[in-house]
C-alpha cells in the first residue's frame, strides 16, 4: 500500500532582516522534495529591496519563476501566494498543512498575531494554524526585545506557538558564514521534525 503523500509546509517571510535564513530555507525544502506554500509579507519585499537590491516580484507566477531562480533547485513543490491574498488556500483551516514556519518574523507581525489581527495572508495563516492547533514556529529577529515584545511572545507561546529566533552557536565549530546560514535553518526546521541537512549536533565536550 503506498504512503499518504506528506502534507505541505507553509513557510513564510515577514519584513524583518535575515532574509538570507528564508532563503536557505526554501532550498533546502525544495530540494528535500517538500510541498511548500510560500507567502512573503509586503514588508519582506520591501527588505529585499532595501537590504539586498533585489526585486521580490509580488505576481505568484513571476514569484515562482522568482524563487526557483533564487534557489537554482526545480525539486519539490512550490506553491506562491500573493500577500493580500486571503482567499488562498492556506487561509482556510480545511487546508491542511503539516506546520508553519515564520522565517524570519518582525516584531510587527509578532505583535499582530499575538492580538489575534490578521491584516494580510501570512498572519491570517498563522492565525488558522493556531487555532486549528498545528505546529507553528516563529523566529523573532530583533535585538533587544523590550517588554512588549516579551509579552506578545509569551502570549503566541501560550496560544501555542514554537518561539524559535535564529541564536547561532559555535559547538559544531563553524567555518563559514554558509556553516552558520544552515546550522540555524537546520535547528528551526528541527522544531517541525524535519531533517532538512547534515549538522554536527552536540554530543558532548571536547576531549583534549
Amino acid at each position: 500500500m503506498a504512503s499518504p503523500p506528506r502534507l505541505p509546509i507553509v513557510l513564510g517571510i515577514s519584513g524583518a532582516s535575515a532574509q538570507p535564513l528564508a532563503l536557505r530555507a526554501l532550498q533546502l525544502l525544495l530540494e528535500a522534495g517538500e510541498t511548500v506554500d510560500l507567502v512573503v509579507s509586503r514588508g519582506a519585499i520591501l527588505v529585499w529591496m532595501a537590504e539586498l537590491g533585489i526585486k521580490v516580484p509580488a505576481d505568484p507566477e513571476a514569484q515562482h519563476q522568482f524563487w526557483r531562480e533564487q534557489t537554482g533547485t526545480q525539486a519539490g513543490t512550490l506553491r506562491c501566494h500573493r500577500w493580500s491574498d486571503q482567499a488562498a488556500a492556506i487561509a482556510s483551516g480545511s487546508h491542511r498543512t503539516a506546520g508553519m514556519v515564520i522565517l524570519p518574523c518582525s516584531m510587527g507581525a509578532v505583535g499582530r498575531m499575538a492580538s489575534g489581527v490578521a491584516t494580510d495572508l501570512l498572519e491570517r495563516a498563522a492565525d488558522v494554524h493556531l487555532k486549528e492547533g498545528r505546529p507553528l514556529v516563529i523566529c523573532p529577529r530583533e535585538l533587544p526585545w523590550n517588554l512588549v515584545h516579551l509579552r506578545n511572545l509569551t502570549a503566541l507561546a501560550e496560544a501555542g506557538a514554537r518561539i524559535a529566533p535564529p541564536v547561532p552557536a559555535w559547538y559544531h565549530r563553524p567555518t563559514s558564514l554558509d556553516e552558520m546560514v544552515d546550522f540555524l535553518v537546520i535547528r528551526v526546521f528541527d522544531c517541525l521534525g524535519l531533517e532538512l541537512g547534515q549538522l554536527r549536533r552536540w554530543s558532548g565536550p571536547i576531549q583534549p
